[in-house]
């Protein structure tokens, strides 16, 4: 018996067998009449999986194995109307923690203006310095979203003398280093409290533009933004508006609204740290994401069903 795999993309993964059956891989092309009785469709968390692209499968596809942790580029009810699993792999937390923490930093510190000032060569001895930054000791980190990576952050932000306060649907049992850790329930008053943000919850119909023009309003004036999470949970027009009248601070950004395309106001903004989704992008984690999506398609060829099913 032969299993096959479908790619969204070429995506390198090494040769496989199950059971000493080898398995076929091959790039999807939906005008290709011969991808009958593929049993996987391989993606990324950069690759759309609409309900057009799930409807043209191959009835025999029964997983999507998403290389990434978020799910939001794939229509979750399609799947599940089409009788087809869903896995992920939850694999990115200490990296991404780690890139969270960075922009942070780089926010407060005015790190990427700076270095902008010093390779323009307009360092010299009438403008010594470039922007002045803000301190990051003492101050309130608020965190959107208090799972995996939301908590890993905190575990960071003690070492800074950071107050942190989360909010989210759920109170979280906390012990150890997360201790104190404050919950607050009241959105409005979560963001009325905090100096730094950070975002860290699902995209999703509830979390969709949740930093909207009111919830900046809300937070203090000069507040830092910082998104590692989803593009789309901050309305940009918005958070443009509230960084070109000086309401927040600064902001660093490594997701976007309509990747890989940057709203026109975020990059002619001095203020702002910007990478390019890179919160799992070290060689380490990315192998580790394609172990486990390899793992994820093995495991469902073997058995029915992935390690890391998502519900």
């Amino acid at each position: 018996m032969t299993y096959k795999i479908l790619l969204s993309r070429d995506i390198p993964i090494p040769p496989l067998t199950v059971g000493g059956n080898p398995v076929e891989i091959e790039v999807y092309k939906p005008e290709n009449s011969n991808h009958g009785n593929a049993r996987v469709y391989c993606t990324t968390a950069l690759d759309k999986v609409d309900s057009d692209l799930i409807d043209s499968l191959p009835k025999s596809v029964g997983l999507i194995a998403n290389i990434g942790v978020g799910t939001d580029n794939i229509d979750l009810a399609a799947a599940h109307a089409n009788n087809m699993l869903v896995s992920n792999t939850p694999v990115v937390t200490e990296d991404t923690a780690d890139l969270a923490f960075a922009l942070i930093l780089a926010s407060c510190r005015q790190l990427s203006a700076n270095e902008r000032f010093l390779r323009a060569k307009s360092w010299s001895t009438d403008r010594a310095h470039a922007l002045l930054g803000s301190s990051v000791q003492g101050k309130t980190l608020g965190i959107l979203g208090f799972g995996a990576i939301g908590q890993a952050v905190a575990r960071r932000a003690q070492g800074f003398n950071l107050k942190v306060i989360y909010h989210g649907p759920n109170e979280k049992t906390m012990t150890g280093q997360l201790s104190e850790a404050k919950y607050e329930p009241n959105f409005q008053k979560f963001l009325s409290s905090i100096d730094i943000l950070s975002l860290h919850c699902s995209l999703n119909e509830q979390t969709y533009h949740m930093i909207n023009q009111d919830s900046l309003r809300a937070m203090k004036p000069g507040v830092i933004i910082i998104n590692t999470g989803r593009g789309s949970l901050i309305d940009e027009n918005a958070l443009v508006d509230a960084l070109s009248d000086g309401h927040v601070g600064g902001a660093g950004l490594d997701v976007f609204e309509d990747e890989p395309n940057i709203h026109p106001g975020l990059l002619k903004n001095n203020t702002i740290t910007l990478t390019p989704h890179i919160g799992s992008a070290t060689q380490e984690c990315r192998m580790q994401m394609g172990a486990r999506a390899i793992g994820n398609i093995l495991h469902f060829l073997e058995h029915g069903k992935p390690v890391d099913l998502v519900d």
